[in-house]
């Protein structure tokens, strides 16, 4: 699982550190708008963990579908996937692995 680090283009104050992974079993496009000018867009693979930085009030756009096709999954606010500072990496590694297919037993690991 590769782990993506996107900074957000302008030097906003507001901005926080986000973090999303794909808990599925299909391949996701991500993608944020927003009035800022700033457009992020993504694929992430099952089970691939990203960070990035947005505004807390941006939304994460999920699109999950076929070969030909895209289905918006998902909208989520970027404020809920904020991460904490108090949060050390290894409790956000461990605690974003809960409920994918395949890590059941990571608890053994900690």
């Amino acid at each position: 699982m590769s782990q993506v680090f996107t900074a957000h283009p302008n030097r906003h104050p507001d901005k926080i550190l986000c973090h999303y992974i794909n808990a599925t079993a299909r391949i996701q496009v991500i993608k944020i708008q927003n009035p800022h000018h700033f457009y992020f867009e993504r694929v992430i693979f099952p089970g691939q963990r990203l960070f990035f930085e947005a505004l807390p009030t941006d939304q994460l756009e999920v699109f999950t579908g076929g070969m030909a096709s895209a289905i918006l999954a998902d909208t989520l606010l970027c404020e809920s996937l904020q991460i904490e500072e108090k949060d050390s990496t290894a409790d956000i590694l461990f605690n974003s692995m809960e409920g994918v297919a395949g890590y059941s037993n990571m608890a053994t690991f900690r």
